[in-house]
């Protein structure tokens, strides 16, 4: 077994195991617990009751977070013409088409979101191989081909985030940093548990939330009640 240090064992004795913790609370508690010289970020774990083997079952879709995530966004933009251009007054960081996927095939991948054009698609389908494992391949479903340049960008450097259930039926997503307040937290926790109810697919059966776990870089996970997390995320 892994040996924790004592800073992580004295996070461990602050937290209630058996406890499912009211939303606010556990942001409350995570704050308080965790003592650090950097950064850390808060991410939610959310054990869904689907079985993500089927089609039917599948929980995939983007949100925009109030608050963002605390994190600043490269983007790359793959586009010509006006779009190109709509692109940079966005504040794409980087905007190309055929010179910028020649230096991605080369091993250029200083960007963490790329967006295409549809009408690009055709030259981006090339780089499959080098995006597709690093989950930086464009793609309709999470708003990354369109031609709403403009809007993409915008709402990327917003605090976009994609969320995706794996093939062990849970998902992961960052929810901002510690040293955002609590409300700013709670703000951005609500709207993405909102957007995954709102994501249940038709093929699931039985209860929808099984467990949810709040957690920052390094620290134990706390137990947040899957009840008063559907209460509080009504109407997102």
């Amino acid at each position: 077994m892994p040996k924790h240090g004592k800073k992580y064992l004295e996070m461990v004795k602050a937290v209630d195991r058996n406890k499912l913790y009211e939303p606010g609370e556990a942001i409350a508690l995570l704050k308080e617990i965790v003592k650090a010289n950097y950064d850390h970020t808060v991410e939610v774990a959310i054990r869904l009751g689907v079985d993500p083997r089927h089609a039917d079952q599948q929980v995939r879709g983007t949100v925009v977070l109030p608050h963002g995530t605390g994190k600043t966004q490269r983007v790359l933009v793959i586009a010509k013409g006006d779009k190109a251009k709509e692109a940079e007054a966005a504040g794409a960081d980087r905007v190309g088409a055929e010179d910028v996927i020649e230096e991605i095939q080369k091993g250029w991948l200083d960007f963490d979101v790329a967006v295409a054009t549809p009408d690009m698609m055709g030259m981006v389908g090339r780089l499959g191989k080098i995006l597709g494992p690093k989950g930086l391949m464009p793609n309709p479903k999470t708003g990354t081909v369109t031609m709403e340049v403009e809007k993409a960008v915008q709402e990327i450097k917003a605090g976009k985030v994609e969320y995706r259930v794996d093939k062990s039926g849970i998902i992961h997503v960052p929810i901002g940093k510690l040293s955002f307040t609590p409300d700013q937290l709670s703000d951005n926790y609500k709207r993405l548990m909102g957007a995954v109810i709102k994501a249940k697919p038709s093929g699931a059966k039985g209860t929808f939330l099984k467990t949810i776990t709040l957690s920052s870089t390094y620290s134990p996970g706390i137990k947040v009640s899957p009840q008063a997390t559907a209460l509080l995320a009504v109407g997102e």
